[in-house]
């Protein structure tokens, strides 16, 4: 009997077809038609579709997430699903992939699957892309492995991986490389991972900010944000997680307000420390009451403080939370 999955449909460019009067991809195609598309999938496995939406990726909303998360609990309920795949736009799909990691629990394979080329671009990836997310969630390789990304037959975490390339094909990166890959339809485990963290709660808080630091920066947005309510604030800072010193007392006074603040770095790679103890450096911050983000892009942190802040207010359990990831 052929394993059952279920796919949910939300949009992205590997929904898209170029509309000729605007010169440009807008999406267009339902679930059913980019299926069409992926020859020999019915002798894998059997599938069910949902059509959830016809969405770019920059249109995807908190609401829109809970609703989709509420969607995947519900199926990985099913005894007769064997794994979930949401199709989502590339730009912000590793945003979706690690809220839903860090907010759900289940050993059933969750893939998120999207593409680079729209269908009417030579090349169009979005049939290969979807094999492999097949394969991939029909996989008992792919059991508590957390939600899992798969383009151009490489599988990496939720967590660690990145969008690097506007273009590319394996624009989807992690810094210590996929964790499998697919070959002739089978999933190739390549290493184990180490954690996967569950933050339990069903509220976001939304008023969460991410300021990149630059040179000679001046305290104008951070105290922006502040003033217009902001709960919590992530800064990507140069390097390590410093900081240019004219921005240090608006971080000041925003922690003196109970707002959050997590540091993280602009770097592509690289872990923020205290490491630097001069004004604005990362020893400084720290010791201001300021979070260290770890190797977190400052996206994937800004998303975790949201999740975090909508389970509790308490600085210290914020902070364990980061630091468990970080140490475990």
């Amino acid at each position: 009997m052929k394993p059952k999955v279920a796919i949910i449909f939300t949009g992205g460019t590997i929904s898209m077809t170029v509309d000729e009067k605007i010169g440009a991809a807008i999406p267009t195609l339902t679930g059913n038609q980019i299926l069409s598309m992926v020859s020999n999938i019915d002798k894998l496995a059997e599938i069910e579709t949902i059509e959830y939406s016809e969405l770019p990726g920059p249109h995807m909303t908190i609401d829109r997430l809970l609703e989709i998360r509420k969607i995947i609990n519900d199926l990985v309920l099913r005894k007769d699903i064997s794994g979930v795949i949401i199709t989502h736009g590339t730009d912000n799909l590793e945003e979706t992939a690690y809220f839903l990691d860090l907010t759900m629990q289940t050993s059933k394979p969750v893939v998120m699957v999207g593409a680079m080329r729209n269908s009417s671009e030579l090349g169009y990836d979005g049939p290969s892309n979807l094999a492999a997310a097949v394969c991939t969630a029909i996989s008992p390789k792919a059991r508590d492995k957390g939600v899992l990304v798969v383009l151009n037959n490489e599988v990496n975490i939720a967590r660690e991986v990145t969008k690097t390339n506007t273009l590319s094909l394996n624009t989807f990166q992690s810094p210590y490389g996929p964790i499998g890959s697919i070959d002739t339809n089978d999933l190739i485990i390549h290493r184990n991972i180490v954690s996967k963290q569950y933050i339990d709660t069903d509220i976001v808080e939304r008023k969460v900010y991410l300021i990149k630091s630059c040179f000679d920066m001046d305290d104008t947005l951070i105290n922006c944000v502040v003033a217009s309510g902001a709960k919590g604030i992530v800064i990507e800072g140069m390097g390590r997680g410093n900081i240019p010193p004219k921005a240090v007392d608006a971080i000041k006074e925003a922690l003196s307000l109970g707002v959050v603040v997590v540091i993280v770095s602009r770097c592509p790679s690289g872990r923020v420390m205290e490491s630097y103890g001069y004004k604005g450096g990362g020893k400084d911050l720290v010791d201001m009451g300021v979070i260290l983000g770890g190797d977190l892009t400052g996206q994937k942190a800004r998303i975790k403080l949201m999740v975090a802040l909508g389970k509790t207010n308490d600085q210290n359990i914020i902070r364990e939370i980061f630091e468990d990831d970080i140490y475990s």
